[in-house]
């Protein structure tokens, strides 16, 4: 995390005292959760709802036992994107808001006002439609500044009172805690493995062969990548049907 945060100021050219590591942290860590085929496990349909997540809340109500290789909601990129914006405003870091690089869709914006330096406009893509495996947190491949205005995301689309089920919640938790340190670029390739798990395209087994060989390949790679493959395996192998 603090590699990644030393790369993103470096390539905007902030100054590392204009921007609080603690919101890089929330945004990116949100970012890999919430996305499609995220390590909380949401992907992506065409459902035709509003560009809000109340949809995905109504639906996690209801998982009372999640499973590592099933979806946990199933959301289009205009809720997805919302969802991302909601949580990251709820955790206090401010202007997050909706970009629509197509009029048929959605990804999030982060707007970063330095303390020093000009206004800086990160793209979330929540999904990686119209993208390619190389394009990560914080994307050129849409120019935000295309939108006039990044309008921060103030819906409140869950209330303070709501509770998920213990379990989901805690296999949210656990899965911060095995995924949540690895490099983008790993928890990409482990984007593309869960997402082939949810198509069918891959058995569980397959997927956590897969991972296994990219944890071989990785040789002396970071601890933390090494550990979130070898997560990822352990997870395919330990699922169970309902």
């Amino acid at each position: 995390m603090r590699l990644g945060f030393q790369t993103f100021v470096s390539a905007h050219e902030l100054a590392p005292e204009g921007i609080r590591y603690s919101d890089y942290v929330v945004v990116r860590l949100l970012f890999e959760a919430t996305r499609d085929a995220g390590f909380w496990n949401l992907h992506w349909a065409i459902t035709d709802q509003p560009p809000n997540s109340d949809r995905i809340w109504q639906q996690w109500k209801k998982v009372e036992r999640p499973s590592t290789v099933e979806s946990t909601a199933t959301a289009e990129c205009d809720e997805l994107s919302a969802l991302y914006a909601f949580l990251v405003e709820r955790s206090g870091v401010k202007s997050v808001g909706l970009f629509w690089p197509a009029p048929n869709h959605t990804v999030a914006v982060w707007v970063v006002r330095p303390t020093i330096g000009p206004v800086v406009r990160v793209v979330v893509p929540t999904t990686q439609i119209f993208l390619a495996e190389d394009d990560l947190f914080d994307t050129k491949k849409f120019n935000p500044w295309r939108q006039k205005t990044i309008y921060e995301y103030t819906r409140r689309d869950a209330p303070d009172t709501l509770e998920l089920p213990k379990p989901l919640f805690d296999f949210f938790r656990q899965q911060v805690d095995k995924y949540g340190g690895a490099s983008d670029l790993t928890l990409q390739q482990l984007r593309y493995l869960r997402e082939g798990v949810f198509l069918r395209a891959w058995t569980p087994e397959q997927a956590a062969r897969e991972a296994l060989k990219k944890r071989t390949a990785l040789g002396s790679g970071s601890a933390e990548d090494l550990a979130a493959f070898q997560n990822f395996a352990q997870d395919m192998r330990s699922w169970a049907p309902h």
